[in-house]
């Protein structure tokens, strides 16, 4: 592997507020996954135990990342408990992440700072029980949750974890709960594939007063099906995004590019690409997401260590910060952390 993490750290100063990472233990479900390994699956290998120590040693790589957001991926569940609520018990052990890096003893970098959980929409009105309990559990720290909704009709698309169930966000049931994130103050993040962009877009003019964030860029597709065919599909990915970004209750996280959905990079885990590469790679795709909501809803985002399969943590960073030398002072601000720190209400991180 071509060995570029001693890349020179681009603007070591400029304040980074991470606002999409996980932490999970994939080790005793590797058996559990079937063989040949679908691409997502693979990618994930190199990193299936990932918590405090291996972010940490990330954030501390060379920028100056002051704080993080957890996002949910369906690890560390409550045993025992019900289906709604096993959930809850994510969001515990992301708390006690987060009071362990909140203690001082590895300075003051903030990991967890806001944590987004999961709670099953479909359970309608029975999605506000399990809301109340993530907020309890979150010690002031939970903000809101992400229910996926990726679906496509090629089942080699997305592989074996996923695959929800087609035109999830226009179901009665999902929207009955959906409403209760509102009544509580709560954000919710989106992921879905791009085929499915419109689903969002109907969701946030049905829900004006949610904050919703895209995740992903709405994951451009570039595996199974969907292989070699980025360039004929950007049209229809961008026509999508712009309307989207006329929501202003909608932001957007840009990253996750290097996933093996997307596949840019198609080599890793840690290809070893160059930042200047990879920004070159990205670049339609960031600039089109910054058109259309502006520096002010859009924050880049490490999905670390998802996208360890395209970068290093200390090369993504620099790759967003070549992606944004024609920024203002402000607009980087915002786009580093500015966005984040609002959006997620932890804009004490910045003070």
């Amino acid at each position: 592997m071509n060995d570029v993490t001693a890349e020179e750290i681009l603007e070591p100063d400029l304040p980074i507020i991470d606002p999409h990472h996980h932490l999970w233990d994939l080790r005793p479900l590797i058996g559990s996954f079937p063989e040949p390994y679908h691409p997502f699956i693979a990618a994930l290998l190199p990193s299936a135990y990932y918590t405090f120590d291996a972010l940490n040693a990330d954030a501390k790589s060379g920028h100056n990342v002051i704080g993080t957001v957890f996002m949910e991926c369906g690890a560390f569940y409550r045993a025992g408990a019900s289906d709604a609520m096993k959930p809850v018990g994510e969001v515990e052990f992301v708390n006690g992440v987060a009071a362990q890096s909140a203690s001082g003893l590895y300075g003051d970098f903030r990991a967890c700072e806001a944590i987004i959980g999961h709670a099953d929409m479909q359970l309608g009105d029975g999605a506000r029980p399990v809301l109340e309990a993530l907020i309890a559990a979150g010690g002031g720290r939970f903000k809101g949750i992400r229910h996926q909704g990726a679906w496509d009709a090629d089942p080699d698309v997305l592989g074996p974890p996923f695959h929800a169930p087609e035109g999830l966000y226009h179901s009665a049931a999902f929207r009955t709960g959906f409403k209760h994130l509102g009544e509580l103050g709560l954000t919710f993040d989106a992921w879905l594939l791009e085929p499915q962009l419109g689903d969002v877009l109907d969701l946030a003019r049905a829900f004006p007063d949610q904050p919703i964030v895209l995740d992903h860029c709405g994951t451009p597709l570039n595996i199974a099906s969907y292989k070699g065919k980025m360039p004929e599909r950007f049209d229809a990915w961008r026509e999508k995004i712009l309307e989207i970004g006329k929501c202003p209750n909608v932001s957007i996280k840009l990253g996750g590019l290097a996933m093996a959905f997307c596949g840019m990079p198609e080599e890793g885990p840690e290809a070893g690409v160059h930042s200047e590469k990879l920004a070159d790679m990205w670049r339609p795709y960031i600039e089109t997401c910054i058109e259309a909501f502006g520096t002010d809803r859009a924050m880049f985002e490490s999905n670390y260590p998802v996208d360890k399969w395209g970068a290093s943590y200390p090369v993504l960073w620099n790759a967003f910060k070549r992606l944004a030398s024609g920024a203002t002072p402000d607009e980087k601000r915002a786009l580093f952390a500015g966005t984040a720190a609002r959006f997620y209400g932890i804009e004490d991180l910045l003070t």
